[in-house]
């Protein structure tokens, strides 16, 4: 027979086990500003920059994450990679590579709002 403090125990476990799921799912969604930048220096990761290359800087998610980022001004998406850290700007959520921001269509505002999430 199971006794009340091990099924209080393995209840206590599972709605934790539960929460932190469904905050690391949403741990790479999120809207906000965005900009671009079209450097040829080497990124965070290590990597040389391509600014026509569809990848981004995001502060927390792990390098070869996967984002959709959704522009949502004119409704355009498309897939980055994470290969940067950044934005350092306040209020900005993701900083886009040249390539990623003429596909998303904002090259000439400089940045956007979007809305993004991990795949």
């Amino acid at each position: 027979m199971v006794s009340l403090a091990s099924l209080r125990t393995v209840l206590s476990a599972s709605v934790l086990f539960l929460m932190l799921g469904s905050i690391s799912a949403n741990a790479g969604s999120a809207c906000g500003g965005a900009s671009w930048y079209a450097l040829r220096s080497k990124t965070a990761s290590g990597e040389r920059m391509n600014p026509s290359d569809l990848t981004a800087a995001h502060r927390t998610l792990p390098f070869g994450s996967k984002v959709k980022v959704t522009n949502q001004r004119n409704g355009r998406s498309i897939v980055v990679r994470i290969n940067d850290r950044g934005p350092f700007v306040k209020g900005r959520v993701i900083d886009l590579s040249k390539g990623a921001a003429n596909r998303l269509g904002f090259i000439g505002a400089g940045h956007t709002n979007i809305c993004m999430a991990r795949l």
